[in-house]
């Protein structure tokens, strides 16, 4: 049975009110297609329209933004030959995150190093499809190249899989989407407040993204700003940012703008210096350097 079509992104993003300083990363971003040379896995809860790079670079422009980190689709499922092939045509222009199988060999993490992948992703059991799960032999061999965990975690699974991140001997260990932890629970629910005993540790880090992962609701997704405004307050150093373009899984409901998207930001963040930490001087510490800007 074919997976479901994911709706597509909206395709005029708007000009962001709030500035985008200079050099400012975008730390998730996932590409797909074209549709022709690269088939959705069959066991992915979703399919979609190609969202090329030459997609992305107009919303890229549009708010601002200098570069940007692809995290490898979950409708590729482990393969890591859409993520190569695309960092290869596109040299210097992207980093990348992979999905990567328990088998992946020595060359292979040797060639995805080489091209920019500096970090490989796992999924808590909460989310369905052909993805990896925490394999501490894979986290084990990535730490050797110096490359970062990328965790998504579902509705407060982090109380369950804290304590085996921790256990990783890799420096970071980054979370998505504000850990995908539930906002209808607010700040005091035990799995947010784990999240800032995890930010103690100086090893994890937070994506400031896609909110409607943590939110049944529509943009602005109200119920996510005091999680965002806790975090800021808690630890802005460990935090970054990202679009979650082009928003798969997203069917039946309302599909946001990009440009409205970023100005959350000013909602969440309002100091200005302390947002350009968390475009600019984060994503840098966090995954080395960029294109010059």
């Amino acid at each position: 049975m074919q997976p479901p079509l994911t709706q597509p992104p909206d395709p005029d993003p708007k000009k962001p009110l709030t500035p985008c300083p200079a050099g400012a990363i975008d730390t998730h971003i996932h590409l797909f297609g074209p549709a022709s040379q690269y088939p959705f896995h069959p066991n992915s809860r979703y399919t979609s329209q190609d969202a090329l790079p030459a997609d992305y670079v107009k919303l890229q422009k549009a708010i601002g933004l200098h570069s940007a980190v692809i995290v490898s689709g979950g409708g590729y499922g482990t393969s890591f030959t859409h993520l190569a092939n695309t960092l290869k045509a596109h040299p210097g222009q992207f980093k990348g995150v992979a999905l990567l199988p328990e088998d992946v060999t020595d060359e292979d993490l040797h060639m995805l190093d080489q091209l920019g992948v500096c970090g490989a992703r796992f999924v808590s059991p909460g989310h369905q499809g052909a993805l990896p799960r925490i394999s501490p032999n894979v986290a084990a061999r990535i730490a050797n190249l110096g490359w970062h965990i990328n965790f998504y975690p579902s509705g407060d699974d982090l109380l369950t899989y804290g304590p085996m991140l921790q256990a990783l001997p890799n420096h970071a260990i980054v979370l998505d989407h504000f850990a995908a932890v539930p906002a209808k629970g607010g700040i005091e629910q035990p799995a947010f407040q784990h999240l800032l005993k995890l930010l103690d540790t100086g090893q994890f880090w937070v994506k400031l993204s896609g909110p409607m992962r943590c939110s049944p609701g529509d943009f602005p997704y109200a119920d996510v700003t005091p999680m965002a405004r806790q975090l800021v307050a808690h630890a802005p150093q460990r935090l970054i940012w990202g679009s979650d373009w082009p928003h798969v899984n997203m069917n039946n409901r309302s599909i946001p703008n990009d440009g409205d998207l970023f100005d959350l930001l000013a909602e969440w963040v309002p100091d200005e210096q302390t947002r350009e930490m968390i475009l600019v001087h984060n994503p840098r510490a966090l995954y080395g350097k960029f294109k010059e800007y």
